[in-house]
């Protein structure tokens, strides 16, 4: 759903600022930290995605189903026998 309000630039600070209504904070999830994109003369306002999230509970899910062993099993040598200490 394409929406548009108008807004006006404020003072806040030494720096410049808009209000964002809690309605499109809600609409599209923005979170307390965002990321802003400039393209052109575009500002662009958007939740700063979780790039690991939910990696733990993967992480468990493949440990659990036991897919969590190298793919590619690489032989010992003569030196990891004799010289290396685990």
């Amino acid at each position: 759903m394409n929406s548009s309000i108008q807004s006006k630039i404020i003072t806040i600070g030494n720096s410049r600022g808009i209000r964002i209504p809690r309605t499109i904070i809600e609409q599209i999830g923005l979170e307390d930290n965002v990321e802003l994109l400039v393209e052109g003369n575009r500002l662009i306002v958007q939740s700063i995605s979780a790039t690991r999230k939910g990696w733990f509970e993967q992480f468990a899910i493949m440990a659990k189903n036991k897919h969590d062993e190298l793919v590619d099993k690489i032989p010992s040598t003569q030196w990891d026998e004799e010289e290396w200490t685990w």
